[in-house]
């Protein structure tokens, strides 16, 4: 793993340690949080569902699994800083990971819908979005306070958001949210949001630190620490996107066909439809061969074949969802003070070796 901090814990692994694998092994899923991760004990944990219900409740872990059906979903998480580095190489981003490749992660998750949590609790008709609070607490507030975020109430109830207790067929780990977390297949990972103590019916999106000022794209020119709540853009839905995840970047290769493939991921409601490959600068494309999409919220896998010759070589993608939307060929279109959401055309570099070179 690359660990960008370790108080607190930020991590994600290389972008080939992601290649070819619809699921991503449990200690390779990336990991992103805003203060100390806590140790909550099972037993003594509960669940408080508030706010815009008919019959408020409290539950156990235990009566959880007792009273609602369980149900699995495999969803890629991505956080809203993946591929940032990116984005710094165009200008300097002060107080923010540098994000690789690898803040992306697909698992199966296991648990209950929240949509059945919101129906036994007698969800009003006012109510037009659900917050989410966590056990976690940041020092990043002032002052400091839990982590936190909210959905649509019409993204809350699709069948694929879980309340999950379960990861790839294992209790949730501890860094990954144990004993409970939301899952919102298609939305930034800020809004699956772990250590889960209190889900709340609302009529307007919490007023979380998390919600209202920190996941915002702001305008170019904003002082980020200067912006307060409701400034910019509040980030929900994923942006489309792709990414390379073999070869590596700066890799040394043989001339000749080389392989080459990475994920896409549409975001809320769409399907990546295509994507294409260039070893020339996109001055001309090649077709990859895509997976076709498997649930809401998943990545698409995809593979290629390129003739690369000697010398030094750029490798790019671009992804094409069900919209029609086409990616942003620039980094430079989409920078902002935070380094959200770049979801630019990817490039790796690569070193081409003629096949009788020597040792160098």
């Amino acid at each position: 793993m690359v660990v960008h901090e370790w108080e607190p814990f930020n991590a994600e692994p290389p972008r080939t340690g992601l290649a070819g694998l619809l699921r991503t092994p449990l200690d390779t899923f990336y990991s992103r949080n805003h203060g100390p991760i806590p140790d909550l004990d099972p037993a003594a944990w509960r669940l408080t569902v508030d706010g815009l219900v008919e019959r408020p409740m409290d539950l156990s872990l235990e009566q959880l699994r007792d009273r609602f059906p369980e149900e699995e979903v495999t969803a890629t998480l991505q956080c809203a800083g993946n591929r940032r580095a990116g984005l710094m190489a165009v200008r300097d981003i002060p107080g923010e990971a540098p994000w690789g490749s690898g803040a992306t992660s697909t698992a199966t998750f296991g648990g209950i819908r929240l949509a059945d949590v919101l129906a036994a609790a007698g969800l009003r008709a006012q109510a037009t979005h659900i917050a989410f609070d966590g056990a976690d607490v940041s020092p990043l507030p002032d002052p400091p306070q839990h982590f936190g975020g909210s959905v649509t109430v019409g993204k809350a109830q699709r069948p694929e958001v879980l309340l999950a207790w379960t990861m790839n067929g294992r209790p949730l780990p501890r860094v990954h949210g144990a004993p409970l977390r939301v899952v919102v297949p298609g939305w930034i990972g800020a809004r699956s949001v772990k250590w889960l103590t209190r889900v709340t019916a609302r009529t307007t999106p919490s007023d979380n630190y998390f919600q209202a000022t920190a996941y915002r794209i702001l305008p170019a020119g904003t002082d980020p620490h200067r912006a307060g709540p409701g400034a910019g853009i509040s980030l929900g839905p994923i942006a489309l996107n792709c990414d390379i995840l073999s070869p590596d970047d700066g890799a040394r290769l043989p001339a000749g066909p080389t392989a080459v493939s990475g994920y896409a991921l549409a975001g809320d409601g769409r399907t990546v439809t295509r994507v294409d490959v260039s070893a020339d600068g996109g001055r001309s494309w090649a077709e990859a061969v895509l997976d076709p999409p498997r649930g809401p919220g998943l990545w698409q896998l995809w593979r290629s074949v390129l003739h690369l010759a000697p010398g030094g070589t750029g490798i790019t993608a671009r992804a094409w969802d069900s919209t029609a939307a086409l990616m942003p060929a620039s980094p430079a279109d989409l920078w902002n003070p935070k380094g959200y959401a770049n979801n630019s055309w990817p490039t790796v570099h690569v070193t081409v070796e003629s096949q009788d070179a020597g040792p160098s």
